[in-house]
């Protein structure tokens, strides 16, 4: 049986990081690890080939080799899913398609897809692939149960060709023990967060590192402290334990805000190769975060939480979100100023929009206000609900909140902000040419033809003078903010064309 293991193509957004890639000669910031645990789940005996189209393109030739098409993708793939689904079924190919996109829809593909593998595979997978191998295999399989991922096996990762890539992924656990009311997560993944043993986390690192990795790995747990005493006493030091025969891998993940509490958990993380958090800050309107049913946020000094954590020496990424129905016209400076006092150099920010399967989707159904699907894009302007505020007032609000922060002047400002607060860790890093490539190619595109010129050498000389060991990290944060740039002129322009 030969399987063919389809990743659909990211639109240029945010979080694709695709104009900075390219500073580095890489092309995507990280794999498929979903489709890659299912490949580990899938008969040994079968031949299995993964296409990941935002790193090469699908042949014909590559569908024709195909039995089976397995396909997984995410709400904002939902364009590039539809056009893979549609040259399956040209050239005839049965199609199984899980993932969060068809958990959420999969009613809009009914007439395209074969069978629909839901939820969590460790639970859904065997009994299609039993019935499958019968002759009985149904349209629809999925659950209201949670797996032990325990059970999860190490994903098949010599199915990926390791060069395209910036990061690698990994997950240690699954679910969130908070309930705001925007967020899938828990209706996806359950409040109770599900662990690996530390024995699973390094078995994985150990594979890894064993081909040949030496860049970032990043921890997808949608709050990787969501069980702080088992990091304490089984992973982290398992981690740190794993470090001191390893050079080059620095970690990063997703956690909620009150890691700033805990500074014995943050000194572990650091010391266990961590870099990096992205946390969900939303909005510095305590009205918004009640609003939202984040109650981690509430009734501390958020600008302080972030320096918290830089001074440990995690770098802090953020998202933020407009749009909530306590939020009025001053919400827009409010959120320029946080960001920029903040130090947050990478700042996502967002219209609130309402996923399926959320508290908050539920109640603006009930109370009519739901108008469209929503795009997955967490920060192209577009929203699925209608605002309590003018929707005119919140987007022009809003493209003038990254029109700011996004500006050269701003920009630079955030970055010195945030390197005069973090302290990060002395750790050995592994220099890679394309890392050399980049610093040269940024000279040239930001500090000889960029608008930011100005900026640039400021910071380029400042830091190397004064601050050394953040010069890399200064250079890195310049070329984020190129890809930033872009994203948002890219947005401004598809608004304009609406219009």
């Amino acid at each position: 049986m030969n399987v063919l293991l389809l990743y659909p193509e990211f639109p240029d957004t945010f979080w694709s990081f695709k104009h900075a890639l390219r500073f580095i000669n890489k092309e995507a910031s990280s794999p498929p690890l979903g489709l890659i645990t299912v490949a580990a789940m899938l008969p040994e005996a079968w031949n299995k080939r993964l296409i990941d189209l935002n790193v090469r393109n699908l042949k014909d030739s590559d569908i024709k080799w195909a039995d089976l098409v397995f396909v997984s993708a995410m709400i904002i793939q939902k364009k590039s899913t539809r056009e893979v689904f549609l040259r399956c079924k040209e050239l005839n190919k049965k199609i199984i398609a899980g993932g969060p996109l068809f958990t959420a829809e999969y009613e809009e593909f009914e007439d395209l897809v074969d069978h629909f593998v839901l939820n969590e595979a460790e639970i859904t997978l065997q009994p299609f692939l039993q019935d499958f191998q019968n002759g009985t295999a149904k349209k629809l399989y999925q659950t209201n149960e949670f797996c032990d991922i325990k059970d999860s096996p190490i994903p098949q990762w010599n199915l990926i060709d390791l060069k395209k890539y910036d990061s690698l992924s990994i997950q240690f656990s699954r679910g969130c023990p908070f309930n705001c009311d925007f967020c899938n997560i828990t209706a996806l993944l359950g409040h109770k967060p599900r662990i690996k043993t530390a024995q699973q986390i390094i078995n994985e690192l150990d594979l890894m590192y064993s081909l040949g990795w030496r860049r970032n790995i990043f921890f997808v747990d949608d709050n990787f402290i969501g069980n702080k005493r088992i990091l304490k006493e089984e992973i982290l030091p398992a981690l740190i334990e794993w470090h001191k025969n390893k050079t080059g891998c620095q970690f990063i993940t997703e956690a909620s805000v009150n890691l700033a509490d805990d500074e014995e958990l943050m000194k572990l993380m650091v010391e266990a190769g961590f870099k990096s958090v992205f946390v969900g800050i939303e909005t510095p309107s305590e009205e918004g975060l009640t609003e939202c049913q984040k109650t981690q946020n509430k009734n501390r000094d958020l600008v302080q939480t972030v320096k918290e954590m830089q001074h440990a020496g995690l770098q802090v990424m953020g998202g933020f979100i407009v749009g909530f129905d306590s939020d009025n016209e001053s919400i827009f400076k409010r959120q320029i100023e946080f960001i920029q006092q903040s130090g947050i150099v990478t700042a996502m920010v967002g219209l609130l929009q309402a996923p399926i399967g959320t508290k908050l989707y539920q109640r603006l159904q009930t109370e009519g206000r739901i108008v469209s699907d929503m795009s997955g894009d967490n920060a192209d302007g577009t929203t699925n609900i209608i605002p309590k505020m003018d929707l005119v007032s919140l987007k022009d609000g809003y493209f003038e909140i990254l029109r700011e922060i996004y500006s050269p002047k701003l920009f630079y400002e955030r970055v010195a902000n945030c390197l005069a607060s973090y302290q990060p860790a002395v750790q050995a890093v592994q220099l890679e040419a394309n890392e050399i490539y980049a610093f040269f190619r940024s000279i040239w595109k930001l500090g000889i033809l960029g608008k930011e010129r100005k900026y640039y050498w400021k910071l380029f000389f400042h830091t190397l003078f004064h601050e050394p060991k953040k010069f890399p990290l200064a250079i890195t944060f310049s070329i984020y903010g190129y890809h930033f740039r872009k994203v948002f002129e890219n947005n401004i322009k598809l608004e304009n064309s609406k219009s």
